[in-house]
């Protein structure tokens, strides 16, 4: 067969570029990927190593739910070309909405420290020394990276350190939710495991990026200012939305089920920090996970830190009316900067507190579990108001689902506070 001249090989590599997948995500896929930070690997590998597979129908049941709620807040940002807080705070009293700010600043915060302080860890275990000064260092450059650096330009390299272990025997009874054991410590475990998968801090963030794809964009606008970009807009919200969470539930589920095939298996199932987690996998599963599981700190770390910083930062300068955005440079956008050094700096200080960094990410998840339930009620009045939303108010699929993950959240955090009490 004749080779096609080169012009036709010109339209035609630029009719499949055109179509192609990766041309679909966005926003979307980097969510997904900030999904599984060391707060995630933390809980996932908790889960695992204490409750071998018999949680992992968990994920099984987030996926659905996570994919749902994200593509809320990807359309709230795309319909409107305004953030959550921005939306929230059109409809909801200014004092409910700050409140709402306050706690995802604090879950962040103490998210982001007990991040920077587990990347530190890991760093030593690899390095043998320095764990405060690599701890300091991740931070310094971390904040470096967003004041300086347009933030889509690395995330998308450091997604593929989020690699776990796989190990398939004995998981479908687990996934199917066979083996349900329901006391204090599975049920925190639960809400720790839908705090790190369906957090509040990704809400914020995907619908902030989808308000500066638009605002970069000159050919985008708002859908409410022009309903005709709407089909396209939807396609790719849809691809991007999907791609990114069944990446980030994938790599939850290989975490979850590595850990199960090792840590479980060999009865040990007391992990509270990382250099546990590490050792504990040496001898199990030979150096390679050792190396993969400390690399993975870093480089998902690396990934979130910005993300929990900058979600912040949107959800602060969106209430309180300030010009907002990474690829604005520090001195245009003093106050939204202000936020994400602050969340960084104070983040920092749990390394000096002793408080364990991994028993602090399991409970910033559990804390992630319970205050995202006011925040996907919030988020679905939002979606669902005709004056905000216009004719792409969610339908009653999309809204269902959003619904169903709110309640889902509130049963489950309940179930928490009920088996604790009795």
């Amino acid at each position: 067969m004749a080779p096609l001249p080169n012009n036709r090989r010109a339209r035609l590599a630029a009719r499949v570029k055109s179509v192609a997948l990766f041309s679909q995500l966005g926003p979307g896929l980097i969510t997904g990927a900030a999904d599984d930070d060391p707060s995630g690997i933390a809980t996932y590998s908790q889960a695992g190593a204490q409750a071998g597979f018999n949680l992992l129908w968990t994920m099984a049941l987030t996926f659905p739910l996570m994919v749902a709620i994200q593509m809320v807040s990807a359309l709230i940002g795309r319909v409107t070309g305004h953030g959550l807080a921005r939306n929230m705070g059109d409809l909801m009293p200014r004092g409910l909405v700050t409140v709402l700010v306050a706690l995802l600043f604090v879950a962040n915060t103490i998210n982001v420290g007990a991040d920077l302080a587990a990347m530190g860890e890991a760093a030593k275990l690899v390095a043998g020394f320095g764990e405060h000064e690599f701890t300091i260092f991740f931070a310094l450059l971390s904040l470096a990276l967003q004041l300086f650096i347009p933030y889509r330009r690395y995330a998308r390299f450091l997604t593929v350190l989020t690699l776990s272990l796989f190990a398939w025997a004995a998981i479908g009874a687990g996934v199917i939710g066979l083996n349900p054991e329901l006391n204090e410590h599975a049920a925190t475990i639960i809400v720790a495991i839908f705090g790190t998968t369906i957090s509040p801090y990704l809400f914020f963030w995907q619908s902030a990026q989808e308000v500066e794809e638009v605002d970069q964009r000159p050919d985008e606008h708002p859908l409410v200012e022009a309903p005709r970009e709407a089909p396209a807009a939807y396609a790719r919200i849809r691809i991007d939305t999907l791609s990114g969470m069944l990446i980030s539930n994938l790599i939850a589920l290989a975490i979850m089920i590595s850990t199960a095939a090792t840590l479980n298996k060999a009865g040990k199932t007391n992990i509270q920090t990382a250099a546990d987690a590490a050792k504990a996998l040496e001898p199990l599963a030979g150096h390679f996970a050792f190396l993969l599981f400390a690399v993975g700190i870093i480089g998902t770390g690396l990934l979130a830190v910005p993300v929990l910083a900058g979600s912040a930062a949107y959800a602060v300068g969106e209430a309180r009316g300030w010009k907002t955005g990474l690829d604005n440079m520090p001195w245009q956008a003093r106050g939204f900067y202000a936020v994400i050094g602050a969340a960084i700096l104070l983040g920092l200080g749990i390394d000096y507190s002793g408080i364990d960094p991994i028993a602090a990410l399991f409970w910033s998840a559990v804390l992630n579990g319970v205050i995202a339930v006011p925040m996907m009620a919030a988020m679905m009045i939002v979606a669902s108001n005709k004056k905000k939303m216009g004719r792409f108010r969610v339908g009653p699929v999309l809204g269902g689902l959003g619904w169903i993950s709110t309640a889902v959240m509130a049963a489950a955090t309940i179930a928490m506070l009920y088996v604790w009490l009795h």
